[in-house]
Order: C-alpha cells, then sequence, then structure tokens
C-alpha cells in the first residue's frame, strides 16, 4: 500500500462551514477513508493511502465549492460526497447544486440537493407525465411545485391546478367545523405552505382569485379537461384505481402532470389497492410517462427522519420474510384432506 501526503488548501472565512461543528466532517471522512488529516494555517495535510488520499481530496474541494456558493454544509452533505467518492459515481454535489429551479419569495434558491432529486427534476423536464415515488422528507411535492410555480411564471403554462384526495386518515371530516371547502382544507395545507413559502400569500391569494391557481380536493376533477396547465396529485397512494384513472383522463394538450406518493404510508382501508400501484403496473412501460424512485439516501429532512425511514424499511422487509417464510411451511404441511 503506497502511503502518500497532500496538501489541500481551505480558505479561512470556510473553514468553520467545511469542517463543521467539534470538526465533525472532518472526523467523518477520517474514519471512512482511513486517511489523516492535520489543520495547519490555512491549509489541511492529508495523509494515507493514495487512492483514499485523491478521494478525500476530492470531497473537500466539493464541499468548498459548495461553501463558497453560500451553502451550509451539512452532515447529509459529506455522507454524499463520501458514497460518490467510494462508490466512483460520476456525479457530484457541485452539478447537483447548479441546477436552480426558482427562488423562494425571501430569495432562497431552490435546487435539488440529492441525486435522485436531480434526477426527479430531469424527469419533469422530460416528460408529459412524472410519477414521484419515495418515502417522505425525500422532496417529491415540493420540488414538483417549485418546478409548477417557474413555468408559471415563465408563461409555459396558464395555471397551475394541485390537488390531492382528501381520505380520512383516522379522522373523521364530519366532525371538523365549516363547509366543506373548509373540512378538506387540513388536508390540503401543506400544498399552501409550500405556495405561500414560494411565491408569497399575496402572490397566491392574487392568481387564485384570477382563477389561475387552484388547490382542491381530487373529487373536484372530476369532468374537468385541463389543458395548458401544470397539475400536482400529491399523497397519490391514498386514490383508488377509478380515481387515479378518472385523474389522469382528464389530462388536455400543453399540460405537464406530476403524481407523488409514498407506497408505505396508505390510508386506504386493509387489502384496498392503491392507485399508484395499479399505475405503475399499468403505465410503466409507457414511453411519454416517467417514473422517479427516491429513497431514504434522498430525504432532506433531519439526519434522524433519514434514520427512521431506514430503520422502518428494514423492519418491513424482515417481516415481509417471515410471512413468506410462513407461508412456505404452511404449504409444506400435509393435507388431512389428501390422505386415505
Amino acid at each position: 500500500m503506497a502511503i502518500t501526503e497532500i496538501t489541500v488548501d481551505i480558505p479561512a472565512e470556510h473553514e468553520k462551514n467545511i469542517f463543521g461543528n467539534f470538526d465533525e466532517n472532518i472526523k467523518k471522512i477520517e474514519k471512512s477513508l482511513n486517511v489523516t488529516m492535520v489543520a495547519r494555517d490555512g491549509t489541511l495535510k492529508l495523509v494515507g493511502d493514495t487512492g483514499k488520499v485523491r478521494q478525500a481530496e476530492q470531497i473537500l474541494m466539493q464541499l468548498s465549492e459548495l461553501s463558497k456558493r453560500g451553502n451550509t454544509i451539512t452532515e447529509q452533505n459529506v455522507s454524499y460526497a463520501l458514497s460518490f467518492a467510494m462508490e466512483q459515481k460520476e456525479a457530484d454535489l457541485v452539478t447537483i447544486d447548479s441546477d436552480i429551479v426558482c427562488h423562494t419569495i425571501q430569495g432562497k434558491p431552490i435546487k435539488p440537493k440529492t441525486a435522485g432529486q436531480k434526477e426527479y427534476i430531469d424527469l419533469i423536464r422530460k416528460k408529459m407525465i412524472v410519477f414521484g415515488i419515495g418515502p417522505a422528507g425525500t422532496g417529491k411535492t415540493y420540488l414538483a411545485m417549485a418546478m409548477a410555480i417557474d413555468a408559471f411564471k415563465r408563461d409555459q403554462v396558464e395555471k397551475i391546478i394541485l390537488t390531492r384526495p382528501a381520505i380520512e386518515a383516522g379522522e373523521k371530516l364530519g366532525f371538523l367545523p365549516g363547509d366543506l371547502q373548509s373540512k378538506v382544507d387540513p388536508y390540503l395545507r401543506p400544498l399552501y405552505d409550500a405556495l405561500y413559502q414560494i411565491m408569497g400569500a399575496e402572490s397566491y391569494q392574487r392568481n387564485a382569485e384570477r382563477g389561475l391557481i387552484e388547490v382542491a380536493p381530487l373529487a373536484y376533477m372530476r369532468g374537468r379537461t385541463l389543458d395548458n396547465s401544470f397539475i400536482i396529485l400529491d399523497e397519490a397512494q391514498n386514490t383508488t384505481p377509478a380515481q387515479m384513472k378518472m385523474f389522469l383522463t382528464r389530462i388536455g394538450f400543453g399540460s405537464k402532470v406530476i403524481v407523488t406518493g409514498d407506497l408505505t404510508q396508505k390510508d386506504l382501508p386493509f387489502h384496498s389497492k392503491s392507485g399508484l400501484e395499479q399505475a405503475v403496473e399499468v403505465l410503466g412501460k409507457l414511453e411519454d410517462i416517467g417514473f422517479s424512485y427516491l429513497t431514504n439516501r434522498d430525504v432532506v429532512r433531519h439526519p434522524l427522519v433519514q434514520k427512521i425511514v431506514s430503520a422502518y424499511d428494514a423492519f418491513e422487509q424482515k417481516e415481509e420474510r417471515k410471512k413468506k417464510l410462513a407461508a412456505a411451511k404452511q404449504a409444506e404441511k400435509p393435507s388431512w384432506k389428501n390422505r386415505d
């Protein structure tokens, strides 16, 4: 094993951001790649196996560039850069960070933060209909909303339509106060929140009054034809097959459709088939329809959320193996009916 020693320049104004609290980012890179890093006078000396040292250098250069772009370096940034380097993928954090979809009302750029999110954004640009499927926290709906608002501002579409099924997730609509719209509004609240953050409450209200932005339960889509619109169906795992077919057949000319959902969080009656599940089976081979599958690696909320998603995935896989094993044992048991 050849030992190499190189020096990397770290700008003083970005050192704290790159190193992390109590040097946690540097320690993570050292432990993962088995290299030694020594900081001294604005430089970072790297010592270790030649290949590992070069990987560490590549990661530090990416983190430095991210910091120069105004990003706060997170644990996920470091983990992602490590995975790119160790798996020798061509993708890198700087390329992902360069793809700015639009800006929030406060001027904060909205952009993909993972390779999965970047592929999702690229697919939305290319395809007329895109299914974004993945766990909570992967940015499926938020990025779709950003793409919709950007298309609206560029006059690529005349209207934005946001919808989701108002299914009772253990709660009863009848006990909520107000008229029907007031009863379903709580189910649409995440869509309103994203709208307010990206385009501002005043802009939303102004366009909503003109009928250019519509937030409504899925049932309101029946009987309509939606031309020149950017349409987002959120929480699609809670649609029935009939509702999904109804929705997809509303699409008119000049429209773009994004369907988002998490197949692990269905609120449908037990053993009911989800419209999203069926759509994946039925439409999977159609060329004009894209499917983006995000995973726990694309979770961009608190790092603990990523661990929670991973833990549930592991648990569900274990339970599925138990069921298959039990079914196999049951099949091996002799049937009393077949005995003489």
